[in-house]
């Protein structure tokens, strides 16, 4: 899952300071040869770190590096996840690259999402899917057999690296994976929501792991391998999400995909919220009206989009549109519709397209003030 932004400490550790001055370091570097010095630093870091589950420094670096030194924060971001969801371990005598994956549906419905217990049919026809359609030749894979919502996700790269690691053993020895998964927390039902199977996918090293980097006969681009997962996984998701409408993603690295599948629920999180009112309340898109606005401390770090029936006051649904760590903007673009990829103009487009015309957007940031029900 995307790693949201954190509050800055008033004391820097030592820690936080090495891998600032690192991160940075690296983002100004100007050959492959100093990266490779910088990147070996870096890396030796976060690793002590992930495995000492010493999570708080990584994000203290990761904030103080966003505030200022954004590239640098890009540098930092893109190693700890690496290290994070990538792993390369040994298994009888031969050498093994194991990424963690995230194979997303992007769901919205009426009613609600289901999760849980993934039943044997659904596995084995992920399994099969994977190798026809993802999975290079020679590569291994495991799954958990569960279907997470995004609260039951690792929130942290420390979480996300004892997950590589669980699922890396279980893919490189062909054996059952071993996790915990009697006490996942509970889900929060929302009417558009992301699912997510996770899975690990081995190739010894040095080879490819997914069938867009394999050479001809067994090469296909990534357009064609999503095609086919999309027609081998189609029924088997309906049948496991009744009354839900969803687009399988391609499966791809964990926090990519992640952020992706985060990126891709917030437009339909507006259609579903508008097919909700339109069924409980009887109001047509047209017959609503909405205020749009962005909240956060010193920088926005989500919109709140509060809807009402036209000619009246009184709010009777919202929703949230969160801003993740890549995503920024200025505070006095808040509003901004000129650029395509402002939040504002994806917001304003999302509620035209859902059929809601009458749009009042605010210009300034708010404080995120939150109720005792958020």
């Amino acid at each position: 899952m995307a790693v949201h932004r954190t509050k800055s400490s008033q004391r820097t550790s030592p820690d936080v300071e090495r891998l600032v001055a690192d991160a940075i370091s690296l983002a100004a570097s100007g050959s492959q040869i100093e990266d490779r010095f910088w990147e070996s630093r870096l890396d030796a870091r976060l690793l002590r770190l992930l495995k000492s589950q010493n999570q708080n420094v990584i994000d203290a670096a990761l904030d103080q590096t966003f505030r200022i030194n954004t590239v640098a924060f890009e540098v930092l971001a893109d190693c700890a996840e690496t290290l994070a969801e990538s792993i390369t371990m040994e298994h009888e005598r031969q050498s093994w690259d194991v990424l963690l994956l995230a194979l997303p549906i992007v769901a919205h419905t009426r009613y609600q999402i289901p999760s849980g217990a993934l039943p044997v049919n659904v596995i084995e026809a992920t399994a099969a899917a994977l190798q026809s359609s993802i999975a290079s030749i020679d590569t291994r894979l495991a799954i958990i057999p569960w279907l997470y919502s995004i609260d039951q996700m690792p929130h942290s790269h420390c979480q996300t690296r004892l997950l590589t690691e669980a699922l890396a053993t279980a893919a490189i020895s062909s054996s059952e994976v071993k996790l915990e998964l009697r006490d996942m927390s509970e889900t929060i039902a929302v009417l558009a929501d992301p699912r997510f199977i996770i899975a690990a996918i081995a190739a010894p090293s040095g080879t490819p792991l997914f069938r867009w980097q394999a050479e001809a006969p067994v090469r296909q681009e990534r357009g064609v391998s999503l095609i086919g997962w999309q027609t081998a996984m189609h029924d088997p998701i309906a049948n496991l999400l009744p009354g839900c409408e969803f687009e399988l993603l391609l499966p791809e690295a964990y926090f990519t995909n992640c952020r992706l599948a985060d990126k891709h629920v917030r437009p339909l999180s507006i259609r579903a919220a508008v097919n909700f009112l339109e069924s409980t309340l009887g109001v047509l898109p047209a017959g609503l009206s909405c205020v749009v606005g962005a909240f956060g401390e010193e920088q926005a770090d989500e919109y709140r989009i509060s809807f009402g029936l036209k000619g009246s006051s009184e709010v009777v649904y919202g929703v949230i549109w969160p801003l993740y760590d890549r995503e920024s903007v200025a505070n006095d673009a808040l509003n901004d519709l000129a650029d395509d990829e402002s939040p504002m103009k994806k917001i304003t487009d999302a509620l035209h397209d859902a059929g809601v015309d009458d749009v009042f957007r605010h210009a300034m940031l708010f404080d995120p003030e939150l109720c005792d029900d958020c």
